[in-house]
């Protein structure tokens, strides 16, 4: 698994700015619209479980949980863009994910931040 297939994040012009501060260096908020989320639920494989069982006893990364866990992350950071684009936002403000255990099924991950509409300081 190569470097580029450890991490997310946009690209170097997206249509919707998503940042982890609470404004945007010379922009201004002109619009806060709100809440905003992307949800995804993973369920986990037997055979990476078994693997990621055998692999904590000997020490190490566990390289297909950690794929699966970028994967779910981009997901859920994808449908929160998605959710802001269709809410009128231009960028989103404090950005978070958070990550629960779901009913011992799965693993939840939640994208979200605050939707707002920005606009270069005049």
């Amino acid at each position: 698994m190569g470097i580029e297939e450890y991490g997310g994040g946009q690209g170097p012009h997206p249509e919707v700015l998503v940042v982890t501060t609470n404004d945007v260096p010379g922009h201004e908020v002109r619009q806060v619209i709100g809440e905003v989320f992307g949800l995804t639920v993973r369920s986990r494989h037997l055979g990476s479980q078994i693997g990621a069982g055998l692999k904590s006893m000997i020490g190490g990364e566990l390289k297909g949980l950690t794929k699966t866990l970028v994967e779910t992350r981009n997901q859920a950071m994808e449908r929160l863009v998605e959710q802001a684009r269709a809410r009128g936002a231009n960028a989103v403000l404090s950005f978070r994910f958070d990550v629960t255990e779901a009913a011992d099924v799965g693993t939840e991950v939640c994208a979200y931040g605050t939707a707002v509409v920005i606009a270069p300081r005049m």
